[in-house]
């Protein structure tokens, strides 16, 4: 499928225009790209960074091989040649690479599970190497990536060394990696560093449990997600992997568990997951704070891939809503539009101070010290097409709606064609034009997001009275022929919504969605008040306004409500009940933009949950 114009055609255009240079000069000035040097016997020096510097240069392989996919490129080709180059001169002769442990710490390979990161960054060395192979035909990294795993292979496993990953991501790469080869050992290698989980290998470390790196319980006992976000789900997409494989239910019944506890608990309205600085994890059921949220870009990244792991599993279209609403909102805010600067933190409100002692704030950076972040974001917006139609011996399945032409072997000789054309979230309106039909009948399946309330189906003009099947599609069974229509137009309309009672950072607020897109306020746009001092009256009418100069393009929302005055307040904290009068009001017009969206202009406060008018200030 590739992605036309729109939104995510002129994201990918800014992702290899921009984003995928700015990248490859960051590596170069942090020292990932010198790490590898002295590792290689080419440079000499000190190495430069976290123990995981090696797996941002594979995400940036990674992304640049999706892009060549998409769309040849001479110029991306030539970049990433001396990077193949340069990891194969540092690999060992017996399979391994890894630079931090071939110069600051020769000598203690396999030493530290918990935090050394080896096998995390084996993993995005066999992902890059799959997505280069699929996009040249070349075995250069695939070769690199195989005597990697073949060692990996030699040394764990049963009657070998016991090994768990720390920071799951070798699972699913291992997986990949067999689907890619068809070696099945690297399969089974999989297999095994998940069944060892929930031993305590790992044991408690510095945050007092092995629920951290999810050694608490065993795989297919697990109900619940907890420790550190990314490795949570990392883990889970890999256990998902692994079920789409061997079709052991167990898996499944475990991972579907874990992610009813994320959408029932855990998630922020965004998608953003994991509400704890410390340890960048998961909190208890209903903790997510706003301004101290975490809500790390790469957590949300690896919820997307999860549900689509799920999807596929499944069917469902419950796992496709979980992939829109993240994409739009968590996945989105952790990228400027110019493509260059990036948030590693995605809190729903702040004070627009600059944050001095974490990684939080209202300012992007250019690049971050530990930067996963960057090139996982680049990575997956140079694959999203992979991400929005399936097929099967039935059909296609679109589970995304966006500018695309999709193309599939349906009918054996005779390939089937379509196009896509909306200006989708903006609008509801989605034309599936029939380019080629295959010349037999097939299923053609539409998701009904889970926002929408009410929808319009017309086939060549007329009107078909559909409803969602159990999996949430609705099915149009036809022998297609070139030239036929399809027009669906989903009812986008602005609406206010509110959090569960236990959520306590939402208490008495509302906050704004447009069809997939949740939207907040922004300083930038209410100069004379404070955007922490605006209520919203929720009796008054939302007017949604589409502004194609603001922001690359957005459609934003006007609504009415209020600026509370606290000055009686006299710089007081706190005062007995009724001793400190009523806050004066006077009534304002509010402009929300897209959540995705903020922080691309002056510094500034920015809020998505509004307090309602009227609660008593």
């Amino acid at each position: 499928m590739a992605l036309e114009g729109g939104l995510w055609g002129a994201r990918q255009s800014v992702n290899r225009d921009r984003a995928l240079p700015h990248g490859l000069r960051m590596l170069e000035a942090a020292g990932n790209l010198d790490n590898l040097r002295i590792a290689a016997g080419r440079s000499t020096g000190q190495y430069r960074g976290p123990v995981f510097m090696d797996s941002d240069v594979y995400k940036w392989l990674e992304a640049a091989s999706h892009e060549v996919a998409r769309a040849p490129s001479d110029s991306l080709t030539a970049a990433m040649q001396p990077l193949i180059e340069l990891v194969a001169a540092a690999q060992r002769d017996d399979g391994y690479v890894n630079s931090y442990f071939q110069v600051p710490e020769p000598g203690r390979r396999w030493t530290d599970f918990a935090y050394g990161h080896e096998l995390y960054c084996a993993g995005h060395l066999f992902q890059a190497a799959v997505a280069h192979h699929r996009a040249t035909g070349t075995t250069s990294l695939l070769g690199i990536a195989r005597r990697f795993a073949d060692y990996l292979c030699a040394t764990f496993g049963a009657n070998r060394r016991v090994g768990v990953p720390g920071h799951p991501e070798v699972e699913t790469a291992l997986v990949e990696l067999f689907r890619e080869t068809g070696a099945r050992a690297y399969l089974h290698l999989a297999a095994f560093f998940v069944d060892q989980r929930g031993r305590g290998w790992l044991g408690p470390g510095r945050y007092n449990s092995p629920g951290h790196y999810q050694d608490r319980v065993p795989v297919r006992e697990s109900a619940e997600l907890e420790g550190h976000a990314v490795r949570a789900q990392y883990l889970t997409a890999g256990v998902t992997d692994l079920y789409l494989e061997t079709a052991e239910r167990a898996l499944l019944d475990a991972v579907t568990r874990q992610w009813n506890d994320l959408v029932t608990h855990k998630l922020y309205i965004t998608g953003a997951v994991g509400s704890r600085h410390l340890a960048e994890a998961f909190g208890q059921p209903y903790e997510l704070p706003n301004e101290l949220a975490y809500g790390e870009t790469c957590a949300a990244i690896a919820s997307f891939m999860w549900s689509w792991r799920m999807l596929l599993a499944t069917g469902q279209s419950r796992f496709a809503d979980l992939m829109e609403r993240t994409l739009y909102n968590g996945i989105l805010s952790g990228v400027s539009i110019d493509g260059e600067r990036y948030f590693y933190v995605n809190p729903l409100a702040s004070n627009g101070l600059d944050e001095r002692l974490s990684r939080g704030g209202c300012r992007r950076q250019e690049w971050h010290r530990v930067a996963c972040c960057p090139p996982n974001v680049m990575r997956l917006l140079a694959s999203l097409g992979h991400y929005f139609a399936t097929q099967d011996e039935g059909g296609l399945q679109l589970h995304q709606y966006a500018g695309a032409r999709v193309a599939a072997d349906l009918v054996p000789g005779r390939p089937v064609v379509l196009r896509m054309d909306t200006a989708y979230p903006w609008d509801g309106q989605v034309r599936v034009t029939i380019e080629e039909g295959g010349g037999a009948p097939w299923r053609l399946s539409l998701r009904v997001p889970g926002w929408a309330e009410a929808w319009i189906v017309r086939v060549n003009g007329a009107t078909a009275d559909l409803t969602p099947d159990g999996a949430g599609y609705l099915r149009l069974d036809r022998a297609w022929r070139s030239g036929e229509v399809v027009d669906v137009e989903w009812r986008l309309t602005p609406k206010f919504v509110e959090a569960h009672p236990r959520i306590e950072s939402a208490w008495g607020c509302v906050a704004i969605e447009r069809g997939p897109v949740v939207y907040c306020l922004e300083h930038a746009d209410h100069p004379a008040v404070s955007v922490l001092d605006v209520e919203a009256d929720t009796t008054a009418p939302l007017r949604a306004e589409h502004a194609p100069g603001l922001l690359g393009g957005v459609t934003v929302i006007r609504g009415s409500g209020a600026a509370v005055d606290t000055s009686s307040w006299n710089g007081r904290l706190y005062g007995p009940l009724g001793t400190n009068g009523t806050a004066a009001r006077r009534p304002i017009e509010f402009v929300a933009i897209p959540y995705y969206a903020w922080a691309n202009r002056s510094p500034g406060a920015m809020r998505v949950w509004i307090p309602r008018a009227g609660r008593g200030l």
